[in-house]
């Protein structure tokens, strides 16, 4: 297989998350491990390198080993000026997007990403939960760098409408929609970890 070495990982964390009473949701424990833990973990298989990109706490998202970057700029402009930094930075043709806030995915989830970008040479693979998209699970390539900072400095941020600009793959994962099940309150959260236990 040749993705590690043609595979950036970034995984977002730059959110102000105003659900959770603006706590780094990266840093929130789920289970008693920090939630960017189970993302970093996921990736570790599939990309040669990962970014974490986060707009605080930069010293404690270094302790997990892999660099971390800021948004090119201190809005907090949502996910796409993420991936556009992390664009910017990677050095390969491939990135893989996930968010820091979605404990149940796995290595496996991510691959099949991967798996239906190169099957179709498409520009991205996005993932489809069999009723919505979730357009911030993505296999994407590098070089769309240009066009996404474009889309950006018209002033426009829904990821949904600039990907759907693209050459994009659908990737099905209807059978297992659960797993996109992301925590934006503490509520949320605690009810994720009662589910996970009594499985």
């Amino acid at each position: 297989m040749r993705y590690p070495t043609s595979v950036t990982g970034v995984i977002l964390a730059g959110g102000l998350a105003r659900r959770m009473h603006n706590q780094d949701k990266g840093l929130v424990n789920f289970n008693g491990q920090p939630l960017v833990s189970y993302a970093v973990k996921a990736m570790i298989p599939l990309a040669a390198h990962i970014l974490i990109n986060a707009n605080r706490n930069h010293d404690a998202y270094q302790q997990f080993g892999w660099p971390v970057i800021a948004d090119q700029t201190d809005q907090f402009d949502g996910p796409l000026a993420g991936i556009l930094t992390a664009m910017s930075a990677a050095k390969t043709t491939i990135l893989l997007v996930m968010p820091c806030d979605v404990p149940l995915i796995t290595t496996a989830h991510l691959h099949r990403l991967l798996t239906v970008q190169e099957a179709k040479a498409c520009d991205v693979a996005v993932a489809f939960d069999g009723e919505r998209l979730h357009p911030v699970f993505l296999a994407i390539k590098t070089d769309l760098h240009d066009s996404l900072k474009a889309y950006l400095d018209s002033g426009q941020r829904r990821i949904a409408a600039w990907l759907a600009q693209q050459n994009m793959a659908i990737v099905d994962f209807s059978g297992d929609a659960e797993v996109f099940v992301n925590i934006n309150t503490l509520p949320e959260l605690v009810a994720l970890e009662s589910q996970c236990r009594s499985e």
